[in-house]
């Protein structure tokens, strides 16, 4: 989950960990219930990531960017869109038909996401920033990780202040929740 150095690292580091994850789900066949397992624990490094993201990329990227709001934006939307999906898989057992159709639907989302973060977003940031805001930022953005929710909240803000003073208290209950019914803990 803290990997170390500046925010594009961390990040990239963790496309790395869930892409791993994704392969760890394409490896198994369809109905083996370690695919739920793993989908849960995509899940969970992904909301995570995503608050991070949210909380501190997408801010910088607005303030720093010549087209910061509209990068911000679509990223934005981006994360919209696969927290639904990661929703929609709550209550869906891997041996369901739809369990199948939604990890490749978020897979494909979150591939098309890390493509455009890796090829585009981060090398304007690393451009744009100093290599002492960006370790800065990195430093953050792991804090935020530890206090982040696990589960998706799609209702939730996901611009600051709101998300900040919120997502601590989302997460707080996530953790809970993810210890009484032990997800997470494969």
């Amino acid at each position: 989950m803290g990997h170390g150095g500046d925010i594009i690292h961390e990040l990239t580091t963790d496309h790395r960990e869930v892409e791993e994850i994704f392969g760890r789900i394409e490896a198994l066949p369809a109905g083996d219930e370690r695919r739920k397992e793993y989908a849960d624990e995509a899940v969970m490094e992904l909301v995570r990531h995503a608050v991070a993201e949210e909380q501190y990329l997408y801010p910088t990227v607005r303030d720093m960017l010549p087209n910061g709001d509209e990068v911000a934006d679509k990223e934005l939307g981006d994360h919209a869109k696969a927290e639904r999906i990661m929703k929609d898989m709550e209550g869906v057992g891997a041996d369901d038909p739809e369990f199948d159709r939604l990890v490749g639907q978020l897979m494909l989302e979150v591939r098309t996401h890390v493509r455009d973060e890796e090829d585009n977003l981060f090398p304007q940031l690393r451009r744009a920033a100093t290599a002492e805001r960006l370790n800065e930022l990195g430093e953050k953005t792991r804090m935020a990780k530890m206090a982040a929710p696990t589960r998706p909240h799609p209702a939730a803000p996901d611009v600051p202040p709101l998300n900040k003073i919120l997502d601590r208290g989302a997460g707080m209950v996530d953790r809970i929740r993810d210890a009484l019914t032990g997800r997470g803990r494969s």
